[in-house]
């Protein structure tokens, strides 16, 4: 049961899609927004959190506070000419996540252009949202009750009418995205917000600097990996979480401290290895496959010098065999890992 918790909260290390504000609040429906990454404000002797530290500044003198950066989740991959840096990212943030690692500033600064799961322009589309929506929908004329055994339904329906909802506003919905929904608004209740993601604040670094900016996949691909999960995966995923919804803040707040200290092993131990092992073909479409498809393009710009780049990218994709670090390594590129503090 606690493994599969965690399993689930892999896809916040998985999926760099912004996903719309249509999450089901597990605690607090009230909670108010967070702020933008652009509008952090200045917190006594830390640097302003909404602007990358440039090179030669020295963050010694200025965390007197007793601030400490997350560590980077980040390797440089080289080969004679080119280099791109990859960069593992939580898709879910803090204020006090702010501001990051001098590692990524520096990279920030002397790469080229940024690469992302999905192109800003995408992720930003008018109609991202509805395609979204639409996705989660059940593509035939089954509704939730006719695939959640009638256990599972009374726990949700319990569940969402203690939050002042109901389960006829969900009926529509695959499990995948209800669970999925859930730990969001969980998630959203904690603190932790889609718009203070590494991935969305580099993108807001990228606009100010005027970096050309990029996608790896589109999103029909992201879409068709999160729905295309197997239906017995999902009822069992949703299941389980219904059965111990208590252990979903624990479970998101270790992940989330494993993510900010960069221990590459907690993170793959919570996330990569339980994923496979409980849902092994989810894990081969939200993941492997995906990194199939990635390496090839990353392949492709190592070897036809297109410029360096900052790659960012849910840690979920770097870790392991599976990962695009020992993947890249194993073409025969140099790979090394970038972190100061480690």
């Amino acid at each position: 049961m606690i493994r599969w918790c965690r399993g689930v909260m892999a896809l916040l290390l998985a999926i760099g899609m912004a996903v719309p504000g249509a999450g089901l609040r597990a605690q607090d429906a009230g909670a108010a927004p967070a702020r933008a990454p652009e509008i952090l404000q200045e917190s006594g002797d830390r640097p302003p959190g909404n602007a990358i530290t440039p090179p030669g500044y020295f963050p010694d003198a200025a965390y007197e506070g007793g601030y400490q950066p997350p560590v980077p989740l980040l390797w440089k991959v080289c080969d004679h000419d080119s280099t791109l840096w990859l960069l593992g990212a939580f898709h879910l943030l803090k204020e006090s996540d702010y501001p990051l690692s001098p590692d990524i500033a520096r990279a920030f600064f002397e790469a080229e252009k940024l690469v992302f799961e999905l192109a800003p322009e995408e992720l930003d589309g008018p109609h991202t949202q509805a395609r979204f929506l639409a996705s989660a929908l059940f593509p035939d004329e089954r509704r939730l009750g006719d695939v959640l055994p009638p256990a599972g339904h009374e726990k949700l329906a319990r569940l969402l009418a203690r939050q002042g909802g109901s389960i006829d506003s969900v009926a529509g919905y695959q499990p995948w995205f209800v669970n999925l929904s859930l730990v969001l608004g969980l998630a959203h209740s904690m603190g932790y917000q889609p718009d203070l993601g590494v991935d969305r604040f580099l993108m807001m670094q990228a606009a100010r600097a005027g970096k050309p900016v990029g996608g790896l996949e589109t999103l029909e691909v992201q879409l068709a990996a999160l729905a295309g999960a197997p239906m017995e995966e999902q009822v069992r995923a949703l299941q389980e979480h219904l059965d111990a919804p208590e252990q979903m803040p624990v479970r998101l707040d270790e992940l989330h401290r494993a993510w900010r200290a960069g221990d590459v092993a907690r993170l793959e131990r919570l996330t990569r290895l339980e994923m496979m092992r409980q849902t092994p073909e989810t894990y081969r479409i939200v993941n492997v496959e995906r990194n199939d498809a990635w390496l090839e393009r990353l392949d492709a710009m190592l070897r036809h010098d297109a410029g360096d780049a900052l790659v960012v990218v849910g840690a979920l994709h770097l870790l392991g065999a599976d990962g695009l670090v020992e993947r890249l390594a194993a073409l025969g590129y140099q790979v090394e890992r970038v972190c100061s503090d480690c």
